[in-house]
């Protein structure tokens, strides 16, 4: 019989090589990345700095000069890093259709076996020892028999091993195909906020006409925008939208549970509702069947822990909403915080112990926010130094260090900015 190692080098899916130009090719993808990744630090450095110094109008102009600069070249790293991946998914598409032919091989194979021993079956064991003169032809006829029934055998296990080898090549490619929706996705974020700084830049030279006194009043009607902050909606998707200090009041609940800051962890919601949007919601009433819980959700993963859930909850599972698959893979991730049913059972026993609620529901604001506290704390959030690191795993998983991974951080970070801002404002007016 024929090993699995065996048969699995037989149809080793790196047996066919890559040609020179396309090695080439993501060699110099992979060089320009690295060169891209080099220079957007050099520019989250030098915001760094910017920010450090006295707030003026030549300083703000001037990180926001570099944040577009910077943006454009995170915008520039995706379509690297998407090239790239897409070289994979051609060469895993390739390597899927060597394995198809070898797998047609061995049925067509198997079956021209099985028809040999059927022809023995169809003549008893008398009239072939009747229809040789010496016993000799005869043992030699029944050895011939043995032999095919152990080559059935062994075209049996191939087949199985070969199979299992396709199988895992299609979740592989779907991995990929996912990947670079995801990157999609990430990207059009980037475009997003890069036409934001942009107008604002503009807006800011237009009203105040290049003169730090004008300048220094809109940032004195700015500080008096408390109120005005405390009121503007902070948006979710899966859940109803919520006034900021709401989402503030949630978030500093959970950093004091957690040791994770609040404007970190509103930083991740947020960036989770935008992709929420960008990606779109299924599950919805009025959606075609291809859009319910039982087609977009992984049927061995997520289902069952699903109905658990909202059997627990007394919802309606017909009724939540969910992500969307991408373009490919699956979807079913749920409320402000969009983790994924199997991850989210793993959670609601430390949810409890937080904030006692029990069961805890993945669509309150409340337990969304200090589900992903806890998570982003066990990631190491809780330190400034690993917020970067938390934010891509927390997204990425295990590709965090990939430019999914980076992007998604960077995007993150950059609104952690903007909360901290707005924070700051909110308590210094508390404070006077």
């Amino acid at each position: 019989m024929l090993g699995v190692a065996a048969v699995a080098w037989r149809y080793d899916l790196r047996a066919q090589t890559l040609s020179d130009a396309v090695t080439d090719h993501r060699a110099k993808l992979l060089q320009e990345l690295q060169q891209l990744e080099t220079e957007i630090n050099g520019y989250q450095v030098l915001i760094g700095g910017k920010r450090t110094e006295a707030q003026s109008l030549e300083r703000d102009i001037s990180i926001l000069d570099t944040k577009i600069k910077k943006t454009k070249l995170e915008i520039r790293a995706v379509d690297v890093a998407i090239e790239a991946l897409q070289d994979k998914i051609v060469d895993k598409e390739v390597s899927i259709g060597s394995i198809v032919s070898k797998v047609n091989r061995e049925k067509l194979s198997l079956a021209e076996l099985i028809r040999a021993m059927q022809e023995y079956d169809d003549v008893s064991v008398l009239e072939i020892v009747l229809s040789y003169d010496r016993v000799s032809d005869f043992l030699d006829e029944a050895d011939s028999i043995a032999t095919v029934q152990a080559s059935i055998q062994d075209s049996f296990d191939a087949l199985r091993v070969v199979k299992k080898l396709e199988e895992s090549a299609r979740d592989e490619l779907v991995d990929r195909k996912q990947e670079k929706s995801e990157l999609r996705a990430v990207q059009n974020l980037q475009k997003r906020q890069l036409e934001k700084d942009e107008a604002e830049r503009k807006n800011i030279l237009k009203v105040t006409r290049g003169k730090e006194s004008e300048y220094r009043k809109i940032q004195t009607n700015k500080q008096k925008s408390a109120a005005s902050i405390r009121s503007q909606l902070f948006l979710l998707q899966g859940s109803p939208a919520i006034p900021f200090e709401k989402a503030a009041l949630f978030a500093e609940r959970a950093s004091q549970k957690t040791g994770v800051r609040v404007a970190f962890i509103l930083g991740v919601i947020a960036q989770e509702s935008e992709l929420g949007r960008n990606i779109g919601q299924c599950n919805l009433p009025g959606d075609p069947p291809s859009q319910r819980w039982d087609k977009i959700m992984k049927p061995t993963r997520d289902q069952k822990p699903y109905l658990d859930i909202t059997s627990r909850l007394g919802l309606d599972p017909n009724m939540m909403p969910l992500s969307c698959p991408m373009s490919v893979g699956w979807g079913g991730a749920m409320g402000p915080a969009q983790f994924i049913p199997s991850t989210w059972v793993l959670y609601e026993a430390k949810i409890t112990a937080k904030n006692g609620h029990n069961p805890p529901n993945p669509w309150d604001p409340e337990d969304a926010f200090m589900a992903s506290a806890i998570y982003l704390g066990e990631l190491g959030a809780n330190t400034r130094a690993g917020e970067f690191t938390a934010a891509a795993k927390y997204f990425a998983g295990g590709n965090w260090r990939g430019a999914l991974g980076r992007s998604y951080a960077n995007q993150v970070l950059a609104k952690v900015e903007n909360y901290q801002e707005q924070l700051d404002i909110i308590q210094g007016i508390a404070i006077r």
